[in-house]
């Protein structure tokens, strides 16, 4: 699309390629489509991972909500960010980048101190756990569904900066991942979180942000 066609599309109130404006806003349209990724990611723990069974003792762990405060704080920092970079020329902004990148140093920080107050034998364990091999390779595949979700809801709108929106996509699918795999993750030690996790979240960010100057194009 060239400048001035998107001129005329925004001054004729359009919202989206073609000139086709969605139905709804942009909040439920990205509702719709994170609740599909869930929904998607959920049918694919089912099927191959399974939920664990001590799910319900597990809920009343501080340790396991201190576990999903990692993607859910992400999770809505990079929709946020997402539904900022949906609309033609908008930039991230000092402010919803600084809250992009706060769970992770929270993350890392918290890590750092179970290491710091963790006998040297047990510090190796703490940081590979006993799925280091599989964990993130788990997330990306559990993000796959969200992903998809969120290039929709970014090809229904009219993103300019192709490159950032495919890679927030990518972000918010991967906290996603992140939020469904811990119901079936063994995994308790922040040191492990702020490694293994990250990298799950790493590589969903990463395809977005190469594919989004393909899919996203207009």
């Amino acid at each position: 699309m060239k400048t001035m066609e998107l001129v005329d599309m925004l001054a004729a109130g359009t919202g989206g390629p073609g000139g086709k404006r969605p139905a709804g806003g942009d909040g439920a349209r990205m509702a719709l489509a994170l609740a599909a990724g869930l929904g998607g990611s959920a049918l694919l723990l089912a099927v191959i991972y399974g939920v664990r069974s001590d799910m319900p003792a597990l809920l009343l762990q501080p340790l396991f909500w201190l576990k999903v405060s990692f993607p859910l704080a992400v999770l809505l920092a990079a929709q946020a960010t997402a539904a900022r970079l949906a609309r033609p020329g908008v930039r991230i902004g000092l402010g919803p980048a600084a809250a992009l990148l706060l769970p992770p140093a929270a993350l890392w920080l918290a890590g750092a101190g179970w290491l710091a107050l963790a006998p040297p034998s047990q510090r190796l364990e703490l940081l590979l756990g006993s799925t280091w091999e599989v964990c993130s390779g788990n997330v990306a595949l559990l993000s796959l569904p969200t992903l998809a979700a969120m290039f929709w809801f970014m090809r229904g709108r009219a993103p300019t900066r192709l490159m950032a929106a495919g890679a927030i996509a990518g972000l918010v699918a991967g906290a996603q991942g992140v939020l469904v795999y811990s119901l079936y993750c063994v995994e308790m030690a922040p040191p492990f979180w702020g490694i293994w996790y990250v990298l799950g979240v790493l590589g969903p960010t990463l395809l977005g942000a190469l594919s989004g100057p393909v899919l996203l194009r207009w």
